[in-house]
């Protein structure tokens, strides 16, 4: 594909070509990966180097205890992770109304009654086991030499960090662990994180069991039981990552493939297979008529994904009914043109994450994301390891009535997610390994990135740096600050409502892509980093 490298909008950065690369939301996690590789690690070792990493340097958005996602190409075929963690269980919804009344729509925001079992370890284990080269204990080294050695902190992790100090200051083991002077690291001051470095060598010299059903399990479970929780070391020992075989959809002669429920990946897929049925690389790339239509897409999308989509298992539709080309042309014909609208769900039957990528001369490229899903997700830290624990029950609803009465709180069940990773292909062979982190902003910055490369031509890097726009519920959206006077004045004037958000960080994700140059065997590759965090592309 031919790619133009003038680029229109504010960066100072430029798309990195490398044989072997890694692309990151912080540098040094960047380089941890990198340290893999040199060692003759693969794309793997790499991204579990980097991702380790970056429960230290970047714990504003996750840490030893969140889950994670990934899909890789392993060189001859694309495999799905889905170590997405599941509720204890204790949990239904008479034991969260018992316990926060009979009113509660959602186990809590914070705390341990928002927490399910932590999947993201077992998920490295899994991705080590099945194709890593490196001994685990190796390709956990760097991380650990990071949270003993310290780093100095970024401006954009400690912007984060400070601004969420006021809600979770209060809660277990936070203070302890992340105000170390009784307040937030200033930027370029030293953090330690000495309880995590102590959490990833017994991860490492145990393979992950010290996390499910060993010490660390122990040490969480006496810690929520002294902090109102109820998990049990079984179900850490019980919980085992899924592999999965990918979705997908065709776009422009492409194909993007994302991890199937219970995951919102599907809704990129659908928001795709809509605008396929219209002429988007007539409209100028940052016209009103473009934007416009990529928004009623992902408010269709939205629609039908926050009706439907919850554990397999449980959904009254399945995946192929919601990606089934004719229902997507019918809802195609819903977009006005002239106005912006507030959809519902259609009926298909009929008849603060982090994310990094990472890719070798081999031919392996690995997409992976992991999260505690909001910052800091529940607010709470185990000390002896220094696990920050994710907050994902929270996801769940406790109303058996509820429109998405699927995501009903269960034991053993895994709740509706966010975080997720995306592949892109063209003829069954690898092209792209990409990821936008940002709670509902992914499928957004999934569709708004694609569109500008496949449709308009825009390098990686120049779609990653162009202003977004963020769906947010009805008619409401968010822009970015720089995007274009006449642009926002014409979505206005078709009826979307805004807001124009000067913050970048969460309201519009954070994106990092590795793009293959040249044939199969001959490889090379063009990744990209966000600029709206701290990241970094690096190869050699």
């Amino acid at each position: 594909m031919s790619f133009s490298y003038s680029n229109p909008y504010p960066s100072t950065r430029l798309p990195v070509f490398a044989r072997n690369i890694v692309s990151t939301s912080h540098p040094l996690a960047a380089q941890a990966g990198l340290r893999i590789l040199q060692q003759g690690g693969n794309a793997v070792d790499a991204a579990i180097a980097a991702a380790a990493a970056m429960t230290i340097v970047e714990p504003v958005s996750n840490g030893l205890g969140s889950d994670a996602f990934a899909i890789l190409w392993d060189g001859q075929q694309l495999h799905g992770l889905n170590a997405s963690g599941r509720a204890p269980q204790t949990w239904t919804p008479d034991y969260f109304r018992r316990k926060y009344g009979a009113d509660a729509l959602n186990p809590p925001k914070r705390g341990m009654d928002s927490v399910t079992v932590p999947g993201a370890v077992a998920g490295w284990v899994a991705l080590s086991e099945r194709f890593g080269k490196l001994p685990f204990a190796d390709v956990l080294a760097p991380a650990i030499d990071i949270a003993e050695r310290g780093y100095l902190m970024p401006v954009v992790v400690q912007q984060k960090w400070a601004a969420a100090t006021p809600e979770l200051q209060g809660l277990p083991g936070f203070a302890a662990n992340f105000l170390p002077w009784g307040r937030a690291p200033e930027v370029g001051e030293l953090f330690k994180f000495t309880a995590a470095a102590r959490g990833l060598r017994a991860i490492a010299a145990s393979k992950g069991a010290a996390f499910y059903g060993g010490e660390i399990a122990e040490a969480i479970v006496k810690f929520s039981a002294q902090n109102g929780g109820s998990h049990a070391v079984s179900d850490f020992a019980n919980y085992k990552p899924e592999w999965v075989k990918p979705i997908s959809q065709d776009y422009r002669g492409h194909t993007l493939h994302e991890i199937p429920p219970n995951g919102q990946g599907i809704t990129a897929l659908i928001a795709l297979g809509i605008l396929s049925h219209f002429d988007l690389k007539s409209l100028p790339v940052d016209s009103t008529a473009s934007q416009h239509l990529q928004i009623e897409a992902m408010k269709l999308a939205f629609a039908d994904v926050y009706r439907y989509v919850a554990e397999p298992g449980k959904m009254e539709v399945t995946a192929a009914q919601l990606l089934d080309p004719a229902y997507l042309a019918q809802r195609a014909k819903l977009i006005d043109m002239k106005k912006a609208q507030d959809f519902g769900a259609g009926n298909p039957v009929k008849g603060g994450t982090i994310y990094l990528t990472t890719a070798d001369e081999s031919g392996m490229m690995v997409s992976f994301i992991q999260s505690n899903f909001m910052g800091f997700g529940s607010g709470c830290v185990e000390p002896t390891f220094g696990v920050s624990l994710q907050n994902r029950g929270h996801g769940f609803t406790l109303d058996a009535k509820a429109a998405n009465a699927a995501n009903l709180v269960a034991p053993g069940q895994r709740p509706f997610h966010t975080i997720i990773p995306a592949f892109l292909t063209k003829d069954g062979q690898p092209v792209m390994s990409y990821g936008v982190m940002g709670a509902n902003m992914q499928p957004q910055g999934h569709v708004q990135t694609l569109v500008r490369m496949l449709d308009y031509g825009q390098n990686p890097q120049t779609a990653c740096d162009a202003p977004r726009w963020r769906y947010n519920a009805g008619l409401e959206i968010n822009v970015e600050q720089q995007m274009r006077a006449d642009t926002v004045a014409g979505l206005g004037a078709l009826g979307h409502r805004m807001e124009i958000i000067n913050d970048n960080y969460q309201d519009f994700g954070a994106g990092q892509f590795i793009w293959r140059m040249g044939d199969p065997g001959v490889e090379g590759y063009m990744a990209a980093s966000d600029a709206r965090r701290d990241g970094l592309a690096a190869g050699y």
